[in-house]
């Protein structure tokens, strides 16, 4: 089976779903999920206004509860993308 190609920001992988996007690779211990709260009109774009950023455990005995490392929200899909590369940095290193 040929291995997917995704999309990356960073050197790490960066999958989007929707609303949702997923930051970094299951392989690791942690993994960054973004979710488009609100849109906002910008030069007649749709843009990510608010988003909120998790950075939640990959191992699969953890309870959803237990799963959740950290959370905050930003304005903006590129403030967001930036304090997820730091959270998850930070993560991978402990």
């Amino acid at each position: 089976m040929a291995e997917k190609e995704f999309s990356t920001y960073k050197g790490k992988p960066l999958v989007r779903c929707g609303d949702e996007l997923y930051y970094g690779s299951m392989d690791q211990k942690f993994v960054i999920r973004m979710q488009i709260k609100t849109k906002k009109e910008q030069n007649g774009i749709e843009v990510a206004d608010k988003v909120a950023i998790q950075l939640l455990a990959t191992d699969p005995d953890l309870s959803p509860r237990k799963q959740l490392v950290k959370s905050s929200e930003k304005s903006g899909l590129y403030v967001a993308l930036d304090i997820a590369d730091v959270w998850l940095e930070r993560a991978l290193k402990s």
